[in-house]
Formats: C-alpha cells, sequence, structure tokens
C-alpha cells in the first residue's frame, strides 16, 4: 500500500504541533507508520498559491485535502476547522482524519481476487 500523507504548515500558526501529533497517533491507532508523514512549511504567498494552501495546518491524503476548504482562499494564515460536534477548532477532528486515512487506504489496496475453498480427493 501507497499512501502520501502530509501535513502542511505556516511557522506563524501556533496549532501544527498539535495537529502532527493529532495526525500521528491517528495513523498509529490504524496501524499506519507515522514516520511516513511528509511535514512540509508554506513559506510565502506565492508558495501558497502554488500550493493550495489555505491555512495552517493542512492535511493531505494522496493530494486530497481531509476536510474541503471550500472558497477559503490561498494564504499564509491559520485555518479553523469544524469539529463533527458543531464546535470550531484550529486542528482537523480525529474521526475526519481516521475516516480520511481509512477511505485512502481501501481506494489504494489491490482487489484480491477470492478462490473458493476446494477440496482435494484422492482416490
Amino acid at each position: 500500500m501507497c499512501m502520501r500523507v502530509e501535513l502542511l504548515f505556516w511557522e506563524d500558526c501556533p496549532s501544527h504541533p498539535r495537529a502532527l501529533a493529532e495526525l500521528r497517533m491517528a495513523m498509529t491507532e490504524e496501524g499506519l507508520d507515522p514516520s511516513t508523514i511528509a511535514v512540509r512549511e508554506i513559506q510565502t504567498q506565492a508558495e501558497a498559491t502554488r500550493e493550495r494552501f489555505v491555512g495552517s495546518p493542512t492535511i493531505r491524503i494522496d493530494g486530497v485535502d481531509i476536510q474541503s476548504p471550500g472558497e477559503e482562499p490561498f494564504g499564509l494564515t491559520c485555518r479553523v476547522y469544524h469539529r463533527r460536534d458543531g464546535r470550531i477548532s484550529p486542528t482537523p477532528d480525529p474521526a475526519d482524519v481516521r475516516d480520511a486515512l481509512n477511505a485512502a487506504r481501501s481506494a489504494t489496496e489491490p482487489d484480491r481476487p477470492t478462490r473458493p475453498n476446494r477440496r482435494i480427493e484422492r482416490s
């Protein structure tokens, strides 16, 4: 299974260490290797635009943001997430992170053909 997990951040945002810790925990809980997370700092507005970065922290799995940013502008800012219970948070809901990891894992696992159990009879 080959899954690319990225955490993009802006240095002036205080939430990225917490988001990284929560992402590592989610990956560990799902049986994935948290050392494979690509952590990348976005340093300029030009880079934010090129990367389609809507704020820090941003978590992407196989290039897909774990929570759609909607029409948010690209830029060097702190990001706001909406938790499942309706609260606003500087980090994504852990359940959203786990769901995104599982969806990506399901998409990358090859279909395994099932074989019927055959009994070989000997005479």
